[in-house]
């Protein structure tokens, strides 16, 4: 097992794919992962970004190429690689010509403790849900009309 990645004490593991309209890649996102990073509030497991030319011709970008390593080097060492080549051809394949998405594979470390504390305890997660921005806007919406 890599170092610094154990079993027992891993939090739970998102994958999120942020799709971006055009191709390029301006790294305005890495100081805010930045922050989340030296906060210990997510550690950054895997990280790459594709890239759709108006062509239709998909590529892959590591964190390490020139296009994004300045601005996101800090965030993830590239110890684990939990994304393949067929995940991000797929991801490719699916994007719009034209334009660009950011997939992240993150631990959210500040659960890490409470997860160990479940699975201690013999507990089981048997549903976990996020609440679209939508619904979240529209309940908040309706609260101030009350």
């Amino acid at each position: 097992m890599p170092a610094g990645l154990q079993a027992e004490s891993v939090g739970p593991v998102d994958v999120a794919v942020i799709v971006f309209d055009g191709n390029k890649f301006n790294g305005d996102l890495a100081p805010a992962l930045a922050e989340l990073h030296d906060r210990g509030t997510v550690r950054v497991v895997d990280l790459a970004f594709v890239r759709k030319e108006s062509d239709g011709t998909a590529s892959v970008i590591e964190v390490g190429d020139a296009d994004v390593a300045d601005a996101f080097a800090g965030v993830h060492n590239g110890q684990f690689d939990l994304l393949n080549d067929e995940d991000l051809a797929a991801i490719g394949a699916g994007l719009q010509p034209a334009s660009s998405a950011m997939v992240i594979v993150w631990e959210n470390s500040w659960l890490a403790r409470f997860a160990a504390a479940v699975r201690q305890s013999e507990g089981t997660v048997v549903a976990l849900t996020r609440i679209p921005r939508e619904d979240v806007l529209r309940a908040i919406a309706d609260l101030d009309e009350n």
